[in-house]
């Protein structure tokens, strides 16, 4: 049965969107992820293979170019790491017949790897078929992890590097949205 039929691009979208909040990852961050990009962190063994995930293509400055930075599993959101298991390796994603072409870790139907907007276009989907306010996009995932990690009671410090924000008042205002509704 080809993946289309299957339902296998919506699993891949739904563990792609877990990913997504898991790590506060921007649309092109998460697309451009490959399977080499994941990394244990010594000092969490449990996680094995993923107690970090490498972001290649963070959002830069102005003129400079894609940054990069390391993004931690943090513990409430360790739930990923067997969404992750499921996924690679050998897992679901290597039902997809471009998978063997690339280390995308996001492979799709006919290419290498899935195209910018695509993410976009399939949260928009989801969104429409379960009824949630127009107003919210993809990047609604960022937001709610860094207001997820400050109300857990993590250090502003850390969920700034977490998100490769360069100021404090950046973070700070992803949690002060949700005050002003």
């Amino acid at each position: 049965m080809p993946p289309a039929a299957s339902g296998l691009p919506l699993l891949r979208d739904s563990v792609a969107f877990k990913v997504c909040y898991a790590y506060g990852l921007r649309r092109r961050e998460l697309t451009m992820l490959d399977l080499e990009d994941f990394t244990p962190n010594p000092h969490v063994r449990k996680y094995s293979h993923f107690g970090a995930v490498q972001v290649r293509f963070a959002k830069g400055t102005a003129g400079s170019g894609p940054r990069r930075r390391t993004v931690l599993t943090v513990p409430d959101l360790d739930w990923v790491v067997d969404q992750l298991k499921a996924w690679i390796p050998g897992g679901m994603r290597q039902q997809f017949p471009t998978a063997e072409r690339s280390s995308a870790l996001w492979p799709s139907e006919r290419g290498a790897r899935m195209s910018l907007g695509s993410f976009g276009d399939a949260f928009a989907a989801a969104r429409d078929a379960v009824g949630l306010p127009r107003e919210l996009g993809l990047h609604c995932l960022r937001h709610s992890y860094v207001t997820h990690l400050i109300e857990a009671g993590y250090d502003a410090a850390f969920v700034q590097t977490q998100v490769g924000h360069a100021y404090a008042s950046t973070t700070g205002l992803y949690t002060l949205l949700r005050w002003l509704r």
